[in-house]
């Protein structure tokens, strides 16, 4: 039931992820960060997931403050205060595991910055307890969006968790808001590999991409976003976090 090889790669894309997000400080560069994401993840023994898609060329997705998700990792430099989100996924012995995390560049002081992603960790943390043999899909759903909505903020509409493993996206979809009735959901069963995501918005749910690099979704209105992301495998008791070791 255990996927060594998926433990394994979890492992070492934590170390990658936290090495990246000591890295993340007030003037250094987005494409600074992906060129050591590239370095880090074949020293390890690995290849970079995102660069499997077809059409993204990076290791990394990096956005900064309104950006969500997919931000090309670019030549913008951090600023103290910007809140960082860096998503990256590495591909070790056939299978992939995928993770992200938001946080505060610099050493101020920002307190609707920490209350905002205060409530993606917790948002995350209910989403991956839910994740237990029994319940469904649709739970994971219910938490993040419970979590977010309680806290004044928008759970993302058009952007979802997913299965992971011989591919990086993988069924079941796993909404931030519940989509449709949770008995109409996929069941969760022992052995299931998934990138359980709380993706959200301190405004309305709204997204725009970017005319100009066809990747980037940042929020309509311009307000701050976040993602938090773990790669988990599901047991017959709780649920076990690769990407976090």
């Amino acid at each position: 039931m255990i996927n060594r090889a998926m433990v394994a790669g979890g492992r070492k894309l934590s170390a990658v992820k936290k090495q990246l997000v000591q890295m993340a400080k007030p003037g250094v560069k987005l494409s600074e960060i992906e060129k050591e994401a590239q370095f880090l993840i074949k020293a390890v023994g690995g290849k970079p997931s995102f660069a499997t898609v077809p059409g993204y060329f990076w290791a990394t997705c990096i956005n900064l403050n309104e950006g969500l998700v997919h931000g090309v990792p670019d030549e913008t430099a951090i600023k103290d205060g910007d809140i960082v989100s860096i998503d990256v996924g590495i591909y070790y012995q056939g299978y992939h595991t995928d993770t992200s995390i938001s946080f505060i560049a610099g050493s101020g002081h920002y307190p609707a910055h920490e209350k905002f992603l205060a409530a993606g960790k917790e948002a995350l943390k209910k989403g991956i307890a839910a994740a237990t043999v029994g319940n469904r899909i649709g739970h994971i759903s219910l938490a993040i969006e419970e979590v977010v909505k309680t806290a004044g903020y928008s759970p993302a509409l058009n952007l979802t968790g997913h299965g992971v493993g011989r591919q990086l996206h993988e069924e079941p979809t796993i909404p931030c808001f519940v989509a449709k009735p949770i008995s109409q959901t996929p069941p969760i069963k022992p052995g299931m590999t998934l990138a359980v995501e709380a993706i959200y918005l301190a405004g309305r749910p709204e997204t725009v991409t970017d005319p100009d690099d066809h990747w980037t979704i940042s929020s309509k209105d311009g307000k701050i976003t976040a993602v938090f992301e773990e790669t988990i495998l599901t047991t017959p008791k709780t649920p076990v976090i690769l990407t976090n070791v």
